[in-house]
């Protein structure tokens, strides 16, 4: 078939090399979101699906939405028989779904109609799910509502983070996405509507919603914490700066929530119930480095607490020069 691709990141890149590799199939073109630019020197980067599509010769359209004029005609004169979808990024408008003659088929990162919306494997990691999975339906106007052609399962593990989930599942979606074309050439598979019931959202995570509240549950934060990591990465206000915080280990510690506690091997912050052990922190402009090490460089004080601003420091925490060990406290 001939096939429009439209994906973005670098959860879209498997699915398409699987279709570049897939015999029966030729891609007429690779839609994806404009450079943008990244990381300090704010430098211009091409999306990675761009970076995979031009090192293997493929026409890429870059369209920061799909509403315009311009687009539409570009799409039509591609003439594609099916059009494959996942994590472009932008909302395909129903003169857009209607181009290609087989429809726009989506792969979402859910077993729909469980967790519609833009951040499947954070919500199912955030609401201790210990089973997920990847779909391919057909788009349709409403969000993530089309019917479905299959599906594959991924455990999550306790420790498992989103983005080990996401590259787990990019891979095997990617087989599942071909799979899915190869059938509706062939006329194989039949797409089924969703059921009715089990039908949840979750939308976009923002840096805000990655914020570590500390009067949560330690079981809470745990899961936060790896449901945003890599992206956009948890964080907590310190008289240091906001703090980025690497997956944290659940234990039995009795701490006040936010209070911090630093030995020469671990960092501990208590919660509502018992405490967390920090692996890795992140300073406001620095490398993120192991718990200990930043302790050892930070020196927090016997009463620091985590979650507060600067200025909310507690009395006399900022100038305490008292050494920081767990061993030292006793």
């Amino acid at each position: 078939m001939r096939i429009v691709f439209a994906g973005t990141p670098a959860a879209a890149v498997p699915s398409l090399q699987a279709l570049i590799d897939a015999p029966g199939h030729e891609i007429v073109a690779v839609i994806t979101r404009p450079d943008a630019r990244v990381g300090r020197g704010r430098t211009l980067r091409p999306s990675p699906v761009a970076q995979l599509a031009e090192s293997a010769g493929l026409p890429v359209i870059r369209a920061a939405n799909a509403r315009t004029p311009e687009f539409l005609d570009a799409l039509a004169a591609l003439a594609p028989e099916a059009g494959a979808v996942v994590a472009y990024g932008a909302i395909l408008p129903q003169p857009v779904l209607d181009v290609p003659t087989h429809g726009w088929i989506n792969l979402h990162f859910s077993l729909l109609p469980a967790w519609r919306g833009a951040s499947p494997v954070a919500a199912a990691i955030r609401h201790g799910d210990h089973l997920t999975g990847a779909s391919t339906f057909r788009l349709e106007a409403g969000l993530d509502t089309g019917p479905v052609f299959g599906t594959v399962t991924e455990a999550i593990g306790l420790r498992d983070t989103a983005g080990e989930v996401l590259e787990r599942l990019s891979r095997s979606g990617a087989q599942l996405l071909t799979a899915t074309l190869d059938g509706i050439a062939s006329g194989a598979v039949q797409a089924v509507p969703q059921p009715a019931d089990g039908i949840s959202h979750f939308g976009k995570v923002s840096v805000q919603d990655a914020r570590v509240d500390w009067t949560r549950t330690a079981v809470e934060i745990d899961r936060l914490v790896r449901s945003v990591t890599p992206e956009p990465g948890a964080w907590t206000e310190s008289r240091w700066g906001n703090l980025g915080l690497g997956p944290v280990e659940p234990m039995d510690a009795l701490l006040p929530p936010g209070a911090l506690m630093a030995g020469k091997r671990d960092v501990v912050v208590g919660t509502a119930t018992g405490a967390v052990r920090l692996t890795t922190v992140t300073a406001p402009g620095k490398k993120s480095v192991p718990a200990a090490d930043w302790a050892r460089g930070a020196r927090p004080a016997a009463a620091e607490r985590l979650g507060i601003q600067p200025a909310e420091t507690i009395a006399g925490a900022a100038d305490d020069p008292t050494p920081s060990s767990t061993e030292e406290r006793r």
